[in-house]
């Protein structure tokens, strides 16, 4: 009698197992959703979770501490408006025909958002849009009383999504955009403790600019800590793939809108409990703009054959998978001329440059800190170092290359060392091939520069802001 009763006992055993592995397989082939945190200006070594202990930014590390962090993601352009153009179109920046500052985005370039659309997506643009006018990709743009930080209405985006729709979040702050003002956090960071990198003058103008930086940093950082609280309170937290990133490096001389790694690499954080382990670092290359290919392919989509990015998504589940060889970048007009072009692999980085007469000024608003105009009022003492005065020299090099793995802060050109001709006949064609498949030219009539490149003051009448 007690035989056809084991028998029941395990054929309930199966059907339960069964019905759980289907709803695991359920789960598992959900599409995730997609949250990307864009900070404004913020230098890739400027958080905890990329060594500067100095900078409170407890939620930023947390992010690394429950997902991937990258050590080798790279940006297209070191300039704002060009710089979202490209990842959100996954097109680089003279591919986007939006590749100078405050070019409006032209409207049959198409945006990994709408692709996300047709795969089902409800999508939000949350903050700085700077794209140009308003786009169908987006379902819900918030431009409106974003505040100071440009994050105001993140929560709000998040809240009234519809829970019927996975969904991506483009959330862009302002932050830590200048113009700085003090004490905008309850505990403004110390001037004292920051670090200040080679290539700027250690003074009390210099510290007291990075520490109002670094506060807003730590603004944006409170925000990105409100979001994930929201997020894992709706439950969405697993089955979203949150990336923490920037737009380019900090406003500072040597840094936005240059080609070395203090512009145009950038701080790459992927947060994806479902699919990625905890803690994990990976040293692969990435672009910014394999951000749109791999966005539709997690979805599910079809991914278009207009991307110029390579999907990321193996190093995902392995962070030692290559994706890439070499990265590529540019500097196109950001307040003066300019036409520079990057390309590297994990050892050397290339620059080539169209302009070599012109020297580096940098961008019209980090002319006018605190900073660069202490370091004028240094060089006319004489009492820069060959490194601080990288920005004042001109005529330049056209063409640089560094050793990353030995050159940090890329200041030893290796261009005229035999020992180094190899790698930069290598690193010069592989830049050629780029030049010829993507179809970069050189401007017949380059934008002039706008403003003077010494004290910063408009040449002729110039709308910013557009």
């Amino acid at each position: 009698m007690m035989k056809p009763r084991i028998n029941l006992i395990a054929i309930f055993l199966l059907g339960a197992f069964i019905f759980i592995s289907c709803q695991d397989k359920k789960e598992s082939s959900r599409q995730p959703n997609f949250i990307v945190f864009i900070a404004d200006d913020a230098a890739w070594d400027d958080s905890g979770a990329y060594g500067n202990t100095a900078i409170h930014t407890p939620n930023i590390d947390q992010l690394a501490k429950e997902g991937m962090r990258f050590t080798n993601a790279m940006l297209t352009t070191s300039s704002c408006s060009p710089s979202r153009c490209s990842i959100l179109t996954g097109l680089y920046p003279h591919n986007t025909e939006a590749q100078e500052l405050h070019m409006p985005l032209p409207a049959d370039k198409l945006l990994y958002a709408g692709e996300l659309q047709k795969a089902g997506y409800y999508t939000v643009s949350s903050g700085k849009y700077h794209i140009g006018p308003s786009r169908s990709e987006f379902d819900t743009i918030y431009t409106k009383d974003i505040g100071d930080s440009g994050c105001e209405k993140w929560l709000e985006a998040l809240k009234e999504r519809p829970k019927d729709k996975p969904f991506f979040l483009w959330l862009a702050s302002k932050d830590p955009h200048r113009i700085y003002k003090p004490n905008i956090i309850a505990n403004p960071h110390d001037p004292s403790t920051v670090i200040v990198p080679p290539y700027l003058p250690e003074n009390d103008s210099t510290r007291k600019d990075l520490a109002m930086y670094y506060d807003e940093i730590a603004r944006l950082d409170s925000y990105i800590g409100k979001v994930m609280d929201e997020l894992k309170a709706q439950g969405e937290d697993e089955n979203t793939l949150v990336i923490y990133m920037s737009d380019n490096g900090r406003p500072f001389p040597r840094c936005k809108t240059r080609m070395y790694n203090s512009g145009v690499k950038t701080p790459f954080i992927v947060r994806w409990p479902e699919n990625i382990a905890q803690g994990t670092v990976s040293n692969s290359l990435v672009s910014s703009i394999d951000i749109a290919p791999t966005f539709v392919e997690l979805a599910g989509g079809k991914v278009p054959d207009v991307f110029q990015g390579k999907s990321f998504a193996p190093i995902l589940h392995d962070a030692n998978a290559k994706t890439r060889e070499y990265t590529f970048s540019e500097h196109n007009w950001h307040d003066y001329q300019a036409h520079e072009r990057q390309v590297r692999n994990e050892q050397f980085l290339y620059v080539w440059n169209a302009f070599p007469e012109l020297n580096a000024t940098p961008p019209a608003d980090a002319v006018v800190s605190i900073t660069y105009q202490e370091m004028i009022r240094l060089k006319s003492l004489g009492q820069l170092t060959e490194e601080q005065m990288d920005c004042f020299v001109a005529p330049r090099s056209q063409e640089e290359l560094y050793d990353l793995k030995n050159d940090p802060h890329q200041f030893n050109n290796l261009v005229d060392d035999p020992e180094y001709a190899e790698a930069l006949t290598k690193m010069r064609t592989e830049y050629k091939k780029w030049v010829e498949e993507t179809n970069d030219k050189v401007a017949e009539h380059p934008t002039p520069d706008k403003f003077d490149r010494l004290t910063g003051e408009k040449i002729v009448p110039f709308e910013e802001g557009k």
